[in-house]
């Protein structure tokens, strides 16, 4: 396993290791000039061959979950591991956040990165055609990192890919992230069943806790009592982005003690809201303690939950001769607080 270290010349940095593409940190300054890590994780390396709840990582072959581990390609059925209760989750048991990934880093006059790929094989977690698949993280000096997907099959396959990261942006890993106030660029999200599989039904954002068109905290409607809310432990929920394939800003979160700022651009169609509901103070913090419920928040840019099941949502198709790509920024800054 190698790590990266990317830094700009503002002195904000990510590091990113070869094994399940991790981001393991990012140190950016809150309203007084003080660098943070601003991601959860843990402080070696060696620790991330573990389980952990995703920490960082890429995911693949398919984000988010797939009901009763099973799709259907032009008739014929593929299985996949149900490692999610009945569904198959990010890509199975050695999903793309367990592989070693190459890596080739690069840097120029404006900014550095690295470049992983990986052959995903025929089958490989049940997945159909060898998947080549390129992930170019980039740290811009004016504090963007970019995320751009690619990928390319010579079979019919589904692809949807995303980051997982777990963002608190006071820097202290024992605090929740209730209190950072969250704007979503969004009408509607997608209620699920019990299984936290999409009914298949877009619902309006109006008058429910999940409404973030106008910033408010991530904590101010979470403990409603609402059957969504109950069926993921708080927001564990896809929202439906109107971006039409075009790189957009569709998230702003800003943390009102550090005055620190993350927005989020994306080509994608959804994107996951997720609050760290299941972690369960088995994992060691980074800044001493555990990790809590609600001690993260992830924003995960991806084609919706299910897709495969659910004609009437964006596809995940891809098929040979075709070029998946796609295309997130996270663009970390401050405000007076």
């Amino acid at each position: 396993m190698n790590s990266f270290l990317l830094k700009n010349t503002n002195g904000v940095s990510v590091e990113i290791l070869n094994y399940g593409g991790i981001i393991s940190s990012i140190k950016t300054p809150d309203c007084n000039g003080n660098f943070q890590d601003i991601v959860l994780g843990f402080d070696t390396p060696e620790s991330y061959f573990g389980n952990h709840p995703y920490f960082g990582a890429l995911i693949g072959r398919f984000a988010n979950r797939i009901a009763n581990g099973s799709f259907t390609i032009d008739g014929k059925s593929y299985s996949t591991i149900q490692n999610n209760g009945s569904n198959h989750l990010h890509g199975g048991t050695i999903g793309f956040d367990k592989v070693l990934w190459d890596a080739e880093p690069f840097e120029n006059e404006n900014e550095s990165g690295v470049i992983l790929r990986y052959l995903s094989k025929d089958m490989e977690e049940g997945y159909p055609g060898n998947l080549t698949v390129r992930v170019t993280y980039t740290l811009t000096h004016d504090n963007i990192l970019k995320v751009a997907y690619q990928a390319a099959t010579d079979k019919k396959t589904i692809v949807n890919l995303t980051q997982h990261s777990y963002f608190n942006l006071s820097g202290d890993f024992s605090s929740k992230i209730l209190d950072h106030e969250l704007q979503l660029y969004a009408d509607e999200y997608l209620p699920l069943n019990e299984n936290q599989i999409p009914r298949g039904t877009y619902q309006s954002v109006a008058n429910s806790p999940f409404d973030f068109r106008t910033p408010k905290t991530i904590g101010r409607d979470i403990e409603e009592n609402h059957e969504q809310l109950k069926i993921g432990k708080g927001y564990d929920h896809c929202w439906v982005l109107k971006n039409n394939g075009v790189l957009s800003k569709i998230a702003e979160v800003y943390h009102p003690k550090s005055g620190r700022v993350l927005e989020v651009l994306t080509t994608e169609p959804g994107v996951q809201l997720y609050t760290a509901n299941f972690l369960d103070n088995s994992i060691p913090s980074k800044t001493g303690g555990t990790y809590s419920p609600q001690s993260g928040f992830c924003l995960e840019t991806q084609h919706y939950p299910d897709s495969p099941n659910q004609p009437h949502f964006p596809t995940t198709i891809l098929e040979p001769g075709e070029d998946f790509m796609s295309e997130t920024w996270f663009k970390f800054g401050t405000k007076n607080s």
